[in-house]
């Protein structure tokens, strides 16, 4: 099962890691390379790249979680 999963949020630049055994979520550090360089260039063309993940909603806070929102 996986335990990290990297995410792109519109209009945010950059990837993001998080890792869910430690809890933690960390910028990735450009320049990126490889595959994760091609995923992200694919992203920044109006892509999505979904591999590993069967749910995944962005919602502008927490709160709107929590009190079981999870529109935009």
């Amino acid at each position: 099962m996986a335990k990290v999963v990297v995410i792109g949020i519109p209009g945010e630049s950059g990837l993001w890691l998080a890792d869910l055994t430690a809890g933690t979520v960390t910028q990735l550090p450009k320049p990126l390379s490889g595959e994760l360089a091609t995923a992200e260039s694919l992203r920044h063309s109006g892509g999505a790249v979904v591999k590993g993940v069967d749910f995944a909603v962005a919602v502008s806070s927490a709160d709107q979680v929590f009190s079981g929102h999870f529109e935009g």
